[in-house]
Formats: C-alpha cells, structure tokens, sequence
C-alpha cells in the first residue's frame, strides 16, 4: 500500500510540474516568438565522446596493469643490496681515513716545533768548534765553561731522542736526494762518484718525515784518463784486424757454398 501511495504521489507531482510548465511558457512566450529544439554541436559530441572513451581506456589500463615478475624483484633486491654494500664500504673508508689522520695527527703534532728546537742544537755545536783545544787547555774557565755546553748539547740529542727526533748520518753515505741537499762537489779520486764527503749542516727526520736536508758536499769520483796517440793506435789495429779476420771468414764461408752448389749441379748433368 505504502508503494502504491508513493507511485501515485509520483505521477500526481510530475502531473502538477508539467502543468505548471506548460502555464509558464504560455504566459511568457510573446506570440510572435517561435520555439525550436535545441541541437547539439557535432565537434562537442565527438569530444565527449573521446573524453568517454579514454576514462574508459584509462580504467582498463589500470585494471590490466600486472604486478611485477619475479625477475623484476630479484633485480631490485640485487640492485638495493649493491646500494648497501657501496655505503658501507665509503663509511668503512671514511673511518680508516679518520683514524688515519687522527693518528698522524697525533704523531707529527711537534713537526712545527721540532724545525725550530733544532737550531739550538746547530747552535750550541757551532759554539763547540769555535773554542780550540789549545784555548781549552790555557784557561780553565773556558774549558768549564765548554764542557757545560757539551752536557747541554748532550741533554737536548737525548731529549730529541725521546721525541722521535734523529739526526742523518750524511757522511761516507751514497748521496740520496730525499734527505741529502749537495751544496757543492769535491775532487776526491779515492772515493767513487755520488758518495758525501762533508757535511756542512746535519739534518733531522721526525719519526719517518723530513725535517731538514742534511747540507752536504758530493765528491765527483775520480778523474776520467787522457786517451793517448798509442791508445789508439792499439784500438784502431785491433778493429783492422777483427774486419780482416770477418772478410776472411766470409770469403770460406762463399767459397764452400760455391762447391756445393758446383757438385748440385754435376749431379743434375749425369741425371740428365
């Protein structure tokens, strides 16, 4: 009953607006005025038409669209896992880098202070060999007084020591450039050619780095002989004779190469 009742309410409003409408257009249309239909555009009908169908390829795309094979995956675990391996390995260098530098730091800290505390030391041995042993020997006082610069000079190699600081034994060493500065070359035909044979100024490493070039003289070696008219001589009758005795081993050689051909060739005449 109560969808009867609702079916005939229905009908009875749309009775009552068409009525109305009808009323309406009645009253307001003048009378001269023709209605006409309302036609559609035919390019607005294509275009809707177009929207239509690509919300309905959009839909399908999406509906079609597979989940990823299981190669796909393996790839991207495989490619993840090479990620974490490369930023593991940098940060594993950043940290021995770190320590690195921390460490060496740490070691060479004084390498600043070292190049200047060394002077003292060039110093308090240049006052050494300026006082003679004849002058030590005429005044006491002087002598006290160099043999409390010895016990200094000695307290400070020692203290040196404790901080990694050593002097480079420079001489009867072969000449090296890392450690070596030559100043000039000395005429010594005893020694070989690159060997140090006076040291001007001594040099200092500070653990395994340079602190000073050891200031050195290089010896030139001994000197290269006078080549004599005799010499060479000797030298130019010694190749005479090693070409005469070439040619001539030449000339065997063609000569029996020249009989083995010749019997070669008798052979083939009696064949024929």
């Amino acid at each position: 009953m109560n969808i009867e009742n609702q079916d005939q309410k229905k009908g009875s409003d749309e009775e009552i607006l068409n009525n109305g409408s009808e009323e309406l257009n009645e009253d307001n249309l003048p009378d001269n005025e023709i209605t006409e239909d309302v036609e559609i555009d035919p390019s607005t009908r294509e275009e809707a038409e177009a929207d239509s169908s690509n919300t309905e390829d959009e839909d399908k795309s999406v509906d079609e669209e597979a989940p990823p094979t299981y190669e796909e995956l393996q790839s991207e675990v495989a490619a993840t896992k090479d990620q974490l391996l490369r930023s593991l390995a940098e940060g594993e260098n950043i940290r021995r880098r770190t320590e690195r530098e921390k460490a060496d730091t740490s070691k060479y800290a004084i390498t600043n202070f070292a190049r200047q505390i060394i002077s003292v030391a060039d110093n308090l041995t240049r006052a050494l060999s300026s006082v003679s042993d004849d002058a030590k020997a005429k005044n006491e006082e002087l002598s006290n007084l160099c043999v409390g610069i010895e016990m200094t000079d000695k307290e400070l190699i020692n203290t040196f020591e404790q901080f990694n600081i050593k002097s480079i034994e420079s001489v009867g060493q072969k000449f090296d450039h890392n450690i070596h500065q030559a100043m000039f070359e000395v005429d010594d035909p005893d020694q070989p050619a690159g060997m140090v044979v006076q040291e001007i100024q001594k040099g200092y490493v500070l653990h395994d780095r340079l602190l000073r070039p050891a200031m050195v003289g290089v010896s030139k070696g001994a000197p290269k002989l006078e080549v004599t008219e005799e010499a060479l001589q000797i030298v130019e009758s010694a190749k005479e004779k090693s070409a005469n005795d070439s040619s001539s081993a030449y000339e065997k050689q063609s000569e029996a190469a020249n009989k083995v051909t010749e019997g070669k060739n008798a052979q083939l005449d009696k064949e024929l």
